[in-house]
């Protein structure tokens, strides 16, 4: 089944945003690229799948909820490594316990000039999460069940790294406001899940 792409994205994109997209030349930006892991794991009989805490520091990340990921080095042999690399170093799950099913489709993140390439993957056991202390603050385990809720799409009024006090359209999962690039790229995935449970 393909994915439904860049529509699904602009569900959880502040307008903002969606307008800066349709207006520059990501390609002239030469952009780097990264890859992150959205990692399915049963826990308690529900599917769940995991997120991160990033850490305060100084930069336009600092302290938003995210997927397991990170940049790709060139020693990557794609990106589906980097997405397995950086989710064993970042959460300490071992690349060879996850089966990788899907590419779903990347995300521009201008703030940081990252094209961003999610995969989708899942362990048959719940893992023995190890967060690492510099790139993640806490683990969060959420419910699949709570991403679907279309109760947990709510607009929050953000101050973000290009505008302040705009309305930002978010999930909230487990509590934590999810949004930006990591609730376009849940945005889609959620559209795909949907997709596939009607066929």
């Amino acid at each position: 089944m393909s994915v439904p792409g860049e529509s699904s994205h602009f569900i959880m994109a502040p307008e903002m945003r969606v307008r800066e997209l349709n207006h520059i030349k990501i390609e002239e930006r030469n952009p780097r690229n990264a890859a992150v892991m959205m990692l399915f794991y049963p826990k308690e009989a529900q599917t769940h799948i995991v997120l991160i805490l990033r850490p305060d520091y100084e930069g336009v990340h600092s302290g938003q909820i995210a997927l397991p990921g990170g940049k790709a080095e060139t020693y990557d042999l794609n990106y589906t490594e980097t997405a397995l690399r950086e989710t064993e170093e970042e959460v300490g799950v071992y690349s060879k316990t996850v089966n990788v099913v899907k590419t779903l489709t990347k995300v521009y993140i201008p703030p940081s000039n990252f094209w961003v390439h999610p995969f989708l993957g899942y362990t048959e056991t719940r893992p023995n999460f190890v967060p690492q202390e510099e790139e993640v603050a806490k683990v969060i385990e959420v419910p699949l069940s709570e991403l679907m809720n279309d109760n947990n799409i709510i607009p929050e009024i953000l101050t973000t790294s290009y505008a302040k006090n705009i309305e930002v359209p978010s999930f909230k999962l487990n509590g934590y406001t999810v949004w930006g690039a990591t609730a376009m790229m849940l945005s889609e995935l959620k559209t795909f899940l949907k997709g596939s449970m009607e066929i």
